[in-house]
């Protein structure tokens, strides 16, 4: 990649693996929750997940791509991570720590898209930039979800 126009589409296909790979690793986190509240938010979130996708797709319309899915190293880290917590961990162990690696997904998307957002703006892809906007703002909503569900919870158990 030598332009931030070859970077922008890159990193495209790289969310684009992420989000469904997530959609695949939601149902075990929910399934393996202890906590009715986790349960509920990864359930929640997977259809958001699930909405995500089809901005995604409208991105990759909006500047004229077919929707492409890069393997993404960093998300298969972070899935194997929780795999391994489910696999390791039981009691207030399994929550806390289910929780922190869903957060630990919440903040590399928030840096994803962060970048793509502006990097969208800047090479004048209004629509892209909208909606990578929009996704934005719900992975920040979910982390706070998260953040609030840790405090006033899961971690207090």
């Amino acid at each position: 990649m030598k332009s931030l126009n070859e970077l922008f589409e890159h990193t495209l296909q790289d969310v684009y693996y992420a989000e469904n790979a997530i959609t695949k690793a939601l149902p075990k986190v929910a399934k393996a929750a202890k906590s009715s509240e986790l349960k509920k938010v990864a359930e929640e979130h997977l259809g958001e997940t699930k909405d995500q996708i089809k901005k995604l797709e409208a991105v990759f319309k909006s500047i004229g791509k077919k929707p492409e899915g890069e393997k993404c190293d960093a998300i298969e880290g972070l899935i194997k991570e929780a795999d391994g917590l489910m696999d390791e961990a039981s009691g207030t162990a399994l929550d806390a720590g289910l929780l922190a690696a869903c957060q630990a997904v919440e903040h590399y998307e928030i840096a994803r898209y962060g970048s793509l957002r502006e990097w969208a703006k800047l090479l004048g892809h209004e629509e892209a930039h909208n909606l990578l906007g929009e996704i934005l703002d719900q992975e920040k909503a979910a982390n706070s979800k998260l953040t609030n569900l840790a405090v006033s919870k899961v971690n207090k158990k």
